[in-house]
């Protein structure tokens, strides 16, 4: 229980400090954009780099993986379905698929697997899943859709290739899964620049509060419920299924698949909204409201299966 409220408090308080700045205009009117851009640009593909880079690639080939990877699908799946058939447009429906589905696995996974689960190293798993499987295919579906850059056909299709949280994600799994060995006095700068990602994207997202209407009201309202019903229920229920239909898992194994995919939607997703310019307010309504409930979610869960 105590690992839950800490990793919410963390992540209330910088989201509350961006929310101040941002009343008080201390970084300017285009403060949020910058942040956004160098959490983008620069701070996340460091961030992503330097932690692949010293992770354990074995963890990938586990039933955990299956379940956190079909579950995701799963959640996605029924609001892409309810997209395509509403009309919703392919940019809107992929930040509201990402919404439904991609968990808040570091900021707020890492504290979270630390003190309810006991083992940091077991949000590996969905983690590089997320970072090498979903964003790939999310960011690369958001460029070809229109909202990225324009040109020819043949470079579009090369975007993961240019985009920087692809490479840093693809260079960190590559030493990986080497015998190469990155020098301290290479490392530690991209250390120092990665440790800035985090809270530049909370801070961001506390700007975009200001003079903000409530969540959940104006023309997103209904992608906005469906996806934190998604996020907060409807993937860790099938995530329970799975892992116990499917796969067979009990115990310990079972509470760390269900509390993974109990986890609300990440932070940058409202990044990835703001840098294409496409669904920020139902981005942004649907992380806020998918870590509030997610509070109840989680210590339900940690009670039932702990």
């Amino acid at each position: 229980m105590q690992g839950v409220l800490t990793g919410f408090a963390v992540i209330a308080v910088v989201i509350g400090v961006g929310y101040v700045i941002g009343r008080r205009g201390h970084l300017g009117e285009h403060g949020r954009e910058v942040l956004t851009k160098l959490a983008f640009h620069v701070a996340s593909p460091a961030l992503l780099f330097t932690t692949l880079a010293r992770a354990d690639l074995s963890v990938i080939f586990s039933s955990r993986l299956l379940v956190t990877a079909i579950s995701t699908a799963a959640a996605a799946g029924v609001f892409v379905a309810v997209g395509v058939a509403r009309g919703w447009g392919l940019g809107r429906t992929t930040i509201g698929a990402l919404a439904s589905s991609y968990v808040n696995s570091g900021n707020l996974g890492i504290p979270i697997a630390v003190y309810v689960l006991g083992d940091a190293s077991l949000v590996a798993p969905v983690l590089l899943f997320q970072l090498l499987v979903v964003s790939p295919i999310a960011l690369t579906v958001l460029d070809l859709s229109g909202t990225g850059e324009k040109g020819p056909l043949w470079l579009r299709l090369l975007t993961p290739l240019r985009n920087p949280i692809v490479v840093g994600s693809l260079a960190g799994v590559a030493v990986a899964g080497s015998d190469v060995h990155v020098p301290s006095p290479v490392m530690d700068p991209l250390t120092l620049i990665g440790n800035m990602a985090v809270p530049a994207v909370l801070l961001a997202f506390g700007i975009s509060l200001c003079g903000s209407t409530m969540p959940g009201r104006g023309a997103d309202r209904f992608p906005v419920f469906l996806s934190v019903a998604l996020k907060a229920v409807g993937q860790p229920v099938a995530a329970w299924a799975l892992a116990v239909g499917m796969f067979g898992l009990h115990g310990h194994q079972l509470l760390d698949v269900v509390v993974t995919s109990a986890l609300p939607a990440a932070q940058n997703l409202y990044t990835y909204a703001s840098r294409y310019r496409v669904a920020e307010g139902l981005a942004r309504d649907s992380i806020l409201l998918s870590t509030v409930l997610s509070v109840p979610v989680l210590v339900g869960v940690a009670a039932v299966l702990g």
